[in-house]
């Protein structure tokens, strides 16, 4: 059993970032129960699918979680949801505050229900300030973090986001912190309490921590901006075929650097390379004087001398070639398994690990209303009531698999 088993955690979360979060919460042993409305997450109509609404980031985002869809326009369907809330432990939702008033699910409300439940909200802002009722997406986070004017500067590029949803994934991992944090706290106090996450202070101060620089200071020592990560040779080195990714960094490393590949001199007669220092203040022309030296070997041979002078490197991957890295293989962080309906599935396994509370087996992403029925019995409701919920359309209900999935050959390990 994982460290959280025997929490509750009532995921009304969609997309990336709050599903994020729950799955890390599910990954770790919580009971998380994904409540959809009934057309279902927006996310799993993304990217290719053997099926309709199992896209590969909707299973990539959502395992280890029941699925009950709910029809919170309706009274009925609402009852059902305060009922879950009433002895649940975590409340997990990803809209702004203001939907969740309209819903009768502030915070205040539901701490009545249920005094002991951590109330936690990811959304796009501070609630006491300005921009508390703007509508927030991952791309708009990063552009107010600095993000695109920063590869600007370090690419003399056009402005773009980073391709991958990273706000989104950074602020889910914060407020998974969060969370636990409060479920600690309450073994003190006995009661819950709201959690704010907004997603705009999360970022500027992730990115910020790097590129404050001289604006920490009053009155300013520099224009800001960390001089290393903003170098344009801030990137992989090619190779005689190819790309490797090495940071030389501390001297230690740069001695033995230097040594392996016979520019010991560039250590005395360079005083830009003498230090730690030194190297930071003239960072550009060290990048690019490396760069000039990777060029000069294949990346084989780079792995090689590298390893032999403990010199951190890895390869740079593509999408291929991934899947086939001899650590991630031999820490069996890729894995297959048979999902319901979507036949042979690769998954990634979480990279944490714990000695004494080893998580259960994966549960597979769900389908749309799987678990309705299943969750409704466990709140108290009988097979007619259920039956009544449904004919109403305030709960919905997976239709049952007519045969098991047949596995796709293409789906390997």
């Amino acid at each position: 059993m994982g460290p959280l088993h025997g929490i509750k955690v009532i995921d009304m979360t969609s997309v990336l970032m709050g599903p994020f979060a729950s799955q890390a919460l599910g990954d770790m042993g919580a009971d998380v129960v994904k409540v959809e409305a009934p057309p279902g997450d927006l996310v799993r109509q993304i990217g290719p699918a053997r099926h309709a609404d199992m896209g590969p980031i909707f299973l990539n985002t959502n395992r280890n979680k029941r699925s009950l869809v709910l029809d919170l326009k309706q009274p009925a369907g609402l009852e059902v949801l305060k009922r879950l809330l009433a002895d649940a432990d975590v409340l997990i939702y990803n809209v702004r505050p203001q939907a969740m008033a309209r819903l009768g699910l502030d915070f205040e409300t539901v701490a009545a229900l249920n005094p002991r439940l951590v109330y936690a909200g990811l959304f796009g802002f501070g609630q006491d300030g300005p921009y508390a009722a703007r509508p927030a997406y991952d791309d708009l986070i990063q552009g107010g973090a600095l993000l695109p004017h920063l590869i600007a500067r370090a690419t003399g590029g056009p402005p773009r986001y980073v391709p991958t949803a990273m706000a989104d994934r950074i602020v889910g991992v914060t407020a998974v912190g969060g969370i636990l944090a409060a479920l600690v706290a309450r073994q003190t106090s006995g009661r819950g309490q709201r959690v704010d996450v907004p997603m705009f202070e999360t970022m500027v101060g992730f990115v910020l921590g790097d590129h404050l620089g001289g604006l920490s200071f009053e009155p300013p020592l520099d224009a800001g901006g960390y001089a290393r990560q903003l170098s344009p040779d801030r990137r992989p080195y090619r190779t005689r075929d190819g790309h490797i990714c090495a940071l030389v960094y501390t001297d230690k490393q740069w001695e033995a650097f230097l040594r392996a590949v016979g520019r010991e001199d560039l250590l005395t007669a360079d005083e830009r390379f003498a230090n730690f220092a030194n190297r930071s203040r003239h960072i550009d022309h060290v990048y690019g004087e490396l760069a000039r030296i990777f060029e000069e070997r294949s990346t084989a041979e780079w792995m090689v001398l590298l390893e032999q002078a403990d010199v951190p490197m890895l390869p740079m991957h593509d999408f291929e070639s991934i899947l086939g890295d001899p650590h991630l293989v031999a820490t069996g962080f890729f894995q297959t398994c048979e999902h319901p309906s979507e036949g042979t599935i690769r998954t990634m396994r979480m990279p944490m690990s714990w000695s004494d509370s080893s998580p259960d087996p994966v549960r597979p992403a769900p389908r749309l209303g799987e678990h309705s029925r299943e969750v409704l019995r466990e709140a108290g409701y009988d097979d007619g009531q259920i039956d009544q919920l449904v004919a109403r359309q305030a709960v919905h209900v997976a239709p049952a698999l007519s045969s098991p999935a047949t596995p796709s050959p293409s789906a390997t390990a």
